[in-house]
C-alpha cells in the first residue's frame, strides 16, 4: 500500500488568542494536503500544545485552571481553521489521553535504553519560550529568540543523551542536504551541530501542569510537543497506521523553532528506532513595520477580522502569492487590499463574469460545443503537473504565477477574438468556439485554484454549472481540454470577489 503523503504543522502553543501567523502556517499545510489528495492518500494533523510553565502563568493570571484556559481557547483556534477552509484529517490536543499515555511510553522506553538517565540540572530558562539556554547563548542577558528575561533553574532532572546523536546528526545533513529547508535554516542548524551538543533535560521537578512522570515531576514541554506528530498517526499501538504514514513528507515550523524540529525531534526518533522526516522546512515571519509579530510588542493581526474584511480565500491568496515561501514579509492591508482589487476582482473575477455574461446573451447561458483541442490545449496541457509540482516543492509562488498565465490567455483571447464582434459577423461556429474555450479555461482554473482557494473555487464550479463537489482526482478532471459537457446550463451570481474600496482614515 502507498504510503500516505503526512504534512503536519506545528501543534500550537496556547497560552493566548490565535494570530495571523498561525492561520499562515495552517494554511500552507492545508494547500499541500489538498493538492497532494488530487493524486495520492493524504493525511494533515494540526493541534494545541497544552502543557508547560506559559500555559500555567496564563491560566493563572485568568483565574482559571491550566485545563479549564485551554478548554475555553481551543474552539478559538478550530474556528480560525474553520473559516479559513483548512481541510485537516486530525486535531490533537496534547492534554488528550491517547497523546499523555504515550508520552510516557515513549520516556519508559527511552530510560530503559539508556537514552534518559537522572542527573541535575543548573541553568538558564526562558518560561515565554519554554527553553533551555548556556549562558553562552544569551544576548545581553536575555533570551535570544524573545529577547525577554531569562531565569536561573537548578534542579534535579531528566536528561536525553542528545549529545550521543550528534555524529549521526552531522552525517544526516551532510547526506541529506535538502531535508531541512530554507538553505539559511540549514546552515545554521549545522553551526549548532559543529560547536557540539549537550545533553537535554526533559523534565521539570517544580512543575506540575504536564504530562508526569512516576516518582515526581513532568515531561518538559518540548519533548511532550514534538511527540505529538506520531502519537496522533498510532505509534506504539498500530504498526500498520503508524508505518501507512510515518515518517513524515512535510513538516512546517516557524524559523525559530527549527532547532527543536531538525536536532532534538531527529535524535529523539533514532532513539525510539524510527526515521527522521523527509522535510522540514522553517518559513519566514510575517513582519510589520520590519519587525516580527509578537504579542509584547502589540503587534499581532486578529486573522478573524481580516477574514470578515477581504475573505478568506483572499487572505489566503494573497499570503501565498505576496513572497516566495521561506522568506520574511511584510504585512499591510493596502497590500492585500491591491492584490484583492487587481489579481482576483480584476483578473480573474471579472473573466467569469464577462464569459458568463456574453453566453447568456449569445446563447441563453447554455454552454455550446467547442471544436476540440486547440492552441490552449497545446499550451497549457502540462500545467496541471507544473502546479502540482510547484506546490509540492513549497514554491507556491511560482505556483500561483504558472496559473495566472492562463488567466491572462483567457483574457487575451476575449479582447483578441472579440466575441460580440462574431455575433455582429453571424460567425456562429467561430462564436462557439471562443465561448467553450472560455468556459473550459475557467473550469481548469477551478481545479487548478482549488487548493488555495477552495470556497470560491467551489462557488466560481457551481457558476459554470458543474454538479457537485470539484473532482480532486486531476488525472480524471485535467486528463485533457474539453471536459466540461456541452449543453451545461451555467448559473451567474453574485460577483465573484467584490472590488474592496479603500478604508476611510
Amino acid at each position: 500500500m502507498e504510503r500516505a503523503y503526512y504534512v503536519t504543522t506545528p501543534i500550537y502553543y496556547i497560552s493566548g488568542q490565535p494570530h495571523i501567523g498561525h492561520a499562515y502556517t495552517t494554511i500552507v499545510a492545508d494547500v499541500l494536503a489538498r493538492t497532494a489528495r488530487t493524486f495520492r492518500p493524504t493525511f494533515f494533523l494540526t493541534g494545541t500544545d497544552e502543557h508547560g510553565q506559559k500555559v500555567a502563568n496564563a491560566a493563572a493570571a485568568a483565574g482559571k485552571t491550566p485545563q479549564e484556559w485551554t478548554d475555553e481557547l481551543v474552539p478559538r483556534w478550530k474556528a480560525l481553521f474553520a473559516l479559513y477552509h483548512v481541510s485537516y484529517d486530525d486535531f490533537i490536543r496534547t492534554t488528550e489521553r491517547r497523546h499523555v499515555e504515550k508520552v510516557q511510553r515513549v520516556f519508559d522506553r527511552l530510560r530503559a535504553s539508556g537514552d534518559v538517565y537522572l542527573g541535575t540540572y543548573e541553568g538558564w530558562y526562558c518560561v515565554n519560550d519554554e527553553t533551555f539556554w548556556l549562558e553562552s547563548k544569551l544576548v545581553e542577558g536575555r533570551c535570544p529568540t524573545c529577547g525577554r528575561e531569562v531565569q536561573w533553574l537548578s534542579e534535579d532532572d531528566w536528561f536525553f543523551r542528545l549529545s550521543a546523536y550528534r555524529d549521526r546528526l552531522l552525517e544526516h545533513f551532510e547526506r541529506h542536504p535538502q531535508w531541512v529547508q530554507p538553505r539559511s535554516v540549514y546552515n545554521e542548524m549545522t553551526a549548532i551541530l559543529a560547536e557540539g551538543l549537550d545533553d537535554l533535560s526533559i523534565s521539570r521537578s517544580n512543575l506540575d501542569w504536564g504530562v508526569p512522570i512516576p516518582g515526581g515531576g513532568v515531561i518538559y514541554v518540548w519533548l511532550d510537543a514534538l511527540l505529538n506528530y506520531i502519537t496522533a498517526i498510532g505509534w506504539g499501538e498500530d504498526d500498520a497506521e503508524f508505518h501507512a504514514r510515518w515518517p513524515a513528507h512535510t513538516q512546517l515550523v516557524g524559523k525559530e523553532i527549527a532547532r527543536f524540529h531538525t536536532i532534538i525531534w531527529p535524535a529523539i526518533l533514532w532513539a525510539l528506532g524510527e526515521a527522521a522526516p523527509e522535510l522540514v522546512f522553517a518559513h519566514g515571519w510575517i513582519t510589520v513595520a520590519g519587525q516580527k509579530m509578537s504579542k509584547s510588542l502589540g503587534n499581532t493581526v486578529d486573522p478573524f477580522l481580516l477574514a470578515e474584511r477581504f475573505g478568506a480565500d483572499s487572505m489566503r491568496y494573497f499570503l501565498l502569492r505576496e513572497a516566495p515561501f521561506g522568506s520574511d514579509f511584510s504585512y499591510s492591508e493596502e497590500k492585500i487590499a491591491q492584490r484583492h482589487n487587481s489579481d482576483l476582482a480584476n483578473d480573474l473575477g471579472n473573466l467569469l463574469q464577462r464569459t458568463l455574461s456574453m453566453l447568456q446573451r449569445y446563447r441563453a447561458g447554455v454552454v455550446p460545443a467547442g471544436r476540440g483541442p486547440g492552441e490552449l490545449a497545446v499550451r497549457f496541457g502540462a500545467l496541471p503537473v507544473a502546479v502540482r509540482e510547484r506546490i509540492l516543492d513549497l514554491r507556491f509562488r511560482e505556483a500561483l504565477e504558472s496559473v495566472w498565465e492562463l488567466v491572462t490567455e483567457l483574457n487575451r483571447t476575449v479582447d483578441e477574438r472579440k466575441p460580440w464582434v462574431l455575433h455582429k459577423q453571424n460567425l456562429g461556429d467561430d462564436l462557439d468556439a471562443v465561448l467553450y474555450d472560455l468556459c473550459e479555461g475557467l473550469r481548469w482554473l477551478a481545479i487548478l485554484l482549488h487548493p488555495m482557494m477552495p470556497e470560491r473555487m467551489t462557488e466560481m464550479w457551481r457558476q459554470l454549472g458543474n454538479p457537485g463537489r470539484i473532482d480532486e482526482d486531476w488525472s480524471v478532471s485535467l486528463a485533457e481540454w474539453g471536459g466540461l459537457a456541452p449543453n451545461t446550463r451555467t448559473a451567474p451570481s453574485a460577483s465573484l470577489f467584490p472590488k474592496i474600496e479603500p478604508t476611510i482614515p
